[in-house]
């Protein structure tokens, strides 16, 4: 039989330290790994599910609603909080303005609005929207 081990008591004794030390690490970075997975698995599990509808809002006290997205839109900002169907069409229908790359206001197939823009020379003008 091949024994590599060393023959004195001192240096197996130094040497089941080190091994014991080293098992702590790895039996302490396995119980890390291991919270992690589970706090992940966990968020996927209790993550809301996307809204359907966002109004991107302003900035201060008030946060005024700037714009109408789709739940899925790339283009929402970061200040935004989720909206029902039937609120996201009534801001529309209001004239709060609709994004021009996910258009929320055609998926809720609204159509022929009356929408307040401002013109090239700074006062509001009128114009339908199709």
């Amino acid at each position: 039989m091949f024994d590599d081990l060393p023959p004195d008591l001192e240096r197996l004794r130094t040497l089941r330290v080190w091994h014991a030390l080293w098992l702590s690490r790895i039996d302490g970075k396995i119980a890390l790994l291991e919270r992690r997975k589970a706090e992940e698995e966990h968020g996927r599990r209790t993550r809301p599910p996307k809204p359907e509808w966002v109004v991107e809002v302003g900035i201060g006290t008030s946060k005024p609603p700037v714009q109408v997205h789709a739940g899925t839109c790339h283009m929402i900002g970061s200040r935004r909080r989720p909206v029902s169907r039937d609120e996201a069409r009534r801001l529309l229908a209001d004239g709060l303005r609709a994004c021009t790359h996910c258009q929320p206001d055609t998926q809720l197939h609204i159509i022929d609005l009356e929408v307040a823009q401002t013109g090239a020379m700074g006062h509001l003008e009128k114009h339908r929207a199709c």
